[in-house]
């Protein structure tokens, strides 16, 4: 029962000092440190005297009633920046971005956080915040807004370098700062951003369009091709059908062909027999007609000139008496000849005398008539008219002499026509005459080698004044 006794006594000993050990030993998370104060120590880094104990990633003993353990976590913060900026230019602008921090590992960082935010770990964000927003402001007011969009890493790192000491003061790091946007009440950003959005709008619609044209280009290019294909085919098609048109239209005519065929055979043959007859023939003709109708003909040829000679040897033997004839007549003709020219001598003188005698009388007529002509010219005209009247009909007459055969209309009226039409002509005659008289009125008297009538010439005789 002693030992029963005992050994309960021991294992509730056992109990007492397990709780007892459980209540003094401190284990550190990962994420988080034990700030231990109540006792002096001593830590590598720090301040000697700093009255608290840091302890990461282990276990430690705490004296209960002697020493207390408080927890400084070491996750990741972040904090939210909506800052109200002005520019080096004097635009107003609205920064958003975030920054991610912690407490730093080593133990100055974490003996720096623990005596600032120990026992305000919630409100750390809060004065991050304004760190950083004092700094950023700080930063925008020397910068330009084409800096700070063109280069907004420069604004970070400007920032991040600005803020660095007093976060290491404070004991954090910053592990990342984003500037998410910058925002333009006044639109000034949206101002400078329309020439370039313009300029990309422009090289947007002109690289649309150049897509567009190298689209259409290769829907036509394809469209092109599709229709070469096509036509292809189809040229292919139509030549697959000719020759199978062909070859059945080939297969359809073998029979009437191969019938022609030897209908042509046939015709040849029967060509070839005519031929031959005919050859006969005219050789039979050549021997039955042909060859004694040539002597026939050579006969009456031969015959003919002999004819022709013989007429020709007649001729000229009549014609050599016929010369000989002549000769004589003309020996005889002259001796005729000659006395016929004496009695023309003859002859001549005495009609010379009497011609000599006639130009007498008609010089003295022409004198009578100039005389008549001067007093009454209308009716020495119409005298001379009548003497020569018949001689007028008669050339009027004379266009008439060349016609072989002549067709009257209207019968006697057809006539009376024509002998009318010739009259004008004497009539014409008439007038022509008249003109002419009256011309010659108002001239000299014409010399008796001129006659009045018709104002013709008178054929002069010389007068032997001695006889």
């Amino acid at each position: 029962m002693v030992i029963g006794i005992i050994a309960g006594a021991a294992f509730v000993a056992v109990l007492v000092l397990i709780g007892l050990f459980k209540l003094m030993w401190r284990v550190a998370e990962p994420n988080e440190a034990l700030i231990i104060s109540g006792s002096k120590h001593r830590t590598e880094g720090l301040e000697e005297g700093m009255g608290f104990r840091i302890v990461t990633g282990r276990g430690t003993l705490v004296l209960p009633g002697m020493q207390a353990v408080r927890k400084l976590s070491l996750d990741l913060n972040q904090t939210e920046l909506a800052v109200e900026c002005v520019t080096h230019q004097g635009i107003p602008l609205k920064i958003r971005g975030v920054v991610i921090f912690k407490v730093g590992d080593d133990f100055v960082s974490i003996a720096n956080a623990a005596r600032r935010f120990l026992d305000q770990q919630k409100r750390v964000s809060e004065r991050v915040h304004n760190v950083f927003a004092g700094h950023l402001r700080s930063i925008v007011g020397g910068l330009t807004v084409e800096d700070m969009i063109r280069d907004r890493e420069k604004l970070t790192g400007q920032t991040r370098a600005a803020c660095g000491t007093e976060m290491e003061k404070l004991g954090l790091i910053v592990d990342s700062l984003q500037i998410h946007e910058i925002e333009d009440p006044t639109g000034y950003i949206k101002n400078l951003a329309m020439p370039h959005a313009a300029a990309v709008q422009r090289d947007a619609r002109i690289a649309q369009a150049e897509a567009n044209r190298l689209a259409t280009e290769a829907e036509q290019q394809a469209a092109a091709r599709m229709a070469e294909a096509t036509r292809d085919s189809e040229i292919l098609q139509a030549g697959y059908q000719a020759e199978r048109d062909k070859a059945a239209a080939t297969a359809k005519q073998a029979g009437p062909l191969a019938e022609a065929g030897a209908r042509q055979e046939v015709v040849v043959q029967e060509t070839r027999v005519a031929e031959l007859e005919a050859s006969r023939r005219e050789q039979q003709l050549q021997a039955d007609v042909r060859k004694p109708a040539d002597a026939k003909a050579y006969e009456k040829r031969t015959l003919a000139e002999a004819e022709r000679d013989a007429r020709i040897s007649a001729a000229q033997a009549k014609a050599e008496e016929t010369e000989l004839a002549a000769a004589a007549e003309a020996n005889a003709t002259r001796a005729t000849g000659e006395a016929e020219a004496a009695a023309r001598q003859a002859k001549g003188l005495a009609a010379a005398e009497a011609a000599r005698a006639k130009g007498l009388a008609e010089a003295e007529g022409i004198k009578a008539r100039a005389a008549a002509l001067a007093e009454n010219q209308e009716a020495v005209i119409a005298q001379q008219l009548a003497e020569q009247w018949p001689e007028i009909v008669r050339a009027g007459a004379s266009a008439f002499g060349n016609v072989d055969n002549m067709v009257l209309l209207n019968g006697a009226d057809g006539m009376g026509d024509l002998f009318a039409k010739a009259l004008t002509m004497g009539g014409t005659g008439l007038g022509l005459a008249r003109q002419l008289l009256a011309s010659m009125n108002q001239n000299q008297v014409p010399d008796r080698g001129t006659a009045a009538a018709g104002g013709l010439p008178v054929e002069k005789v010389p007068v032997d004044r001695e006889t």
